[in-house]
């Protein structure tokens, strides 16, 4: 569901919404990192254990928990005005059993363009409108400038999982990213986050595999024993944040490709 849909039903939720909240709780670790970038340091008030950007915060924020799994009581005590949640990261009843009590923001990102329309939904919800604008017009300036052309030689699978392994769908953040970044992902015809064998794998003749760093941590070991199962395919361990973080963390995905296409095809 586009950002914007999400927007006008929250509000029509909260109707006595004020759009300047004082006491953020952000469940995610990317919607978290785009609260510091929109400067709201005494706004947000708690956060989950695994919102490590920026470290400031991890060190000095209230923790409630991990993202599936968080502490609904300490949630309460702390009497939020504006909690930051995600359909794909946090759990359903949950955030229900929150909804009632305090104006609940759930956001739904599968793609690159909703993910800047989320940023621009977080602006207006936090009276940040201008600059969230700026940082979707950075991200899409940066990434357009050097924008790369899938070639037919660039399929690719990119592993999210290990026991069973794991990739991504074309339905996903991750997919598009992929494809901005000039990626051809060949599990782009399945939906979500797939379950995969390495027969699976061999059957497309990827010229690309790619590990990422999260949520499963694949590791030098981890890249090795795949390239002696895929001798003619490229293996590489790639930053899961930069693929899977929407929000301000995409300001360092332009760069990031431009360095992972050098690696990959160096001049």
């Amino acid at each position: 569901m586009e950002a914007f849909v999400l927007l006008t039903m929250f509000l029509k939720h909260y109707p006595h919404f004020n759009n300047r909240p004082k006491r953020i709780i952000s469940l995610v670790p990317s919607q978290t990192e785009l609260l510091w970038h929109l400067g709201l340091e005494e706004e947000t008030i708690a956060i989950t254990k695994f919102c490590i950007h920026p470290s400031s915060w991890h060190s000095t924020k209230i923790k409630i928990g991990g993202t599936k799994n968080i502490h609904i009581d300490k949630i309460t005590s702390l009497a939020p005005d504006l909690i930051l949640c995600n359909k794909e990261e946090n759990v359903q009843g949950q955030i229900e059993f929150l909804a009632e009590k305090f104006p609940t923001y759930m956001t739904d990102v599968n793609s690159y363009e909703q993910a800047l329309e989320m940023i621009q939904a977080i602006g207006i919800i936090t009276n940040k409108k201008a600059a969230s604008n700026h940082l979707v017009e950075e991200i899409s300036r940066k990434l357009q400038k050097n924008t790369h052309i899938v070639q037919h030689n660039t399929k690719t699978v990119y592993l999210i999982w290990k026991e069973p392994f794991m990739t991504v769908g074309g339905d996903t953040f991750i997919s598009s990213m992929m494809e901005k970044a000039g990626f051809n992902n060949i599990f782009k015809d399945f939906k979500r986050y797939p379950t995969v064998t390495l027969s699976d794998i061999q059957a497309y003749s990827p010229a690309i595999i790619f590990l990422s760093t999260e949520p499963y941590p694949f590791k030098e070991k981890h890249k090795t024993e795949i390239e002696s199962f895929f001798p003619k395919s490229k293996v590489f361990l790639v930053d899961g944040e930069v693929f899977s973080w929407y929000g301000s963390r995409m300001l360092y995905a332009s760069k990031y490709f431009d360095e992972l296409h050098q690696l990959i095809s160096p001049c």
